[in-house]
């Protein structure tokens, strides 16, 4: 498979280079540190995988990958620790590597893009979501959310997530249509990036989207519109109870 990285500090392209020339199944194409050398290699090298830093000095990968259009290539993004990148990428289900760049992790992750090619191949509606709520700076402006499911990613409105229930490390989404989608992630991964979006964790196997809260019965469980009833957790009565007097 061919390699392409893009990265402007040359300590961590040189340190990505010496885990990328151990992996036998690896062509390593090119390398770059502006976009607008990347904008012109990418489509004209045809590389199987990117290694992406996200803020370059000319600008942001999202951009460029926008630009490039077709994408019949994956992506591990790279990023220091910045929250709106980390929120983009979660929002847009992609795989991302934090710096400093871990031998382990990085081979992992190529790992699964050589043995699951198909399914992480770059996808434009996951590419809009994280470079809207990226370029926002805020989570306002993120109206939508990727969840990758075995078979699929599907992109559905946050707004129309009733709640999350979670189940031996993976989460079930279940939306006003009354349609679910099961993806491998547990849920303590959604809670912190839908709690700003109106979501409570009222016990710890689920996550409420409380625009859907009909009635809370103190006994304890919430009726849903849709009249499912939801468990809340003796310690978590007194936060459902503050949350519900604060939209009231």
């Amino acid at each position: 498979m061919k390699l392409y990285i893009l990265e402007d500090e040359i300590r961590i392209l040189q340190h990505i280079l010496q885990i990328v020339k151990k992996i036998e199944y690896l062509e390593i194409v090119g390398s770059a540190a502006e976009i607008v050398v990347a904008k012109q290699e990418i489509p004209a090298l045809k590389p199987d995988i990117i290694l992406a830093d996200i803020r370059l000095k000319d600008g942001d990968s999202f951009q460029l990958f926008d630009q490039i259009g077709a994408t019949d290539f994956q992506v591990i993004f790279l990023t220091a620790y910045d929250q709106y990148a980390i929120q983009a990428l979660n929002l847009g289900a992609f795989g991302y590597l934090l710096k400093p760049i871990d031998e382990v992790s990085l081979t992992a992750h190529l790992n699964k893009c050589y043995h699951h090619r198909e399914q992480e191949i770059l996808g434009q509606q996951q590419l809009a979501i994280a470079k809207e709520h990226y370029l926002a700076q805020g989570v306002a402006a993120a109206k939508r959310i990727a969840l990758k499911s075995l078979e699929y990613i599907e992109v559905v409105a946050i707004e129309d997530i009733l709640y999350c229930k979670s189940d031996k490390g993976y989460t079930t989404f279940y939306l006003n249509n009354g349609s679910e989608i099961l993806v491998s992630k547990g849920l303590k991964e959604y809670e912190s990036l839908l709690t700003p979006f109106g979501f409570l964790r009222c016990h710890q196997s689920f996550l409420v989207n409380f625009k859907y809260v009909k009635k809370y019965y103190r006994e304890g469980y919430l009726q849903m519109e849709n009249k499912e009833s939801i468990l809340v957790s003796s310690r978590k009565k007194e936060e459902v109870l503050r949350y519900l007097e604060n939209i009231a």
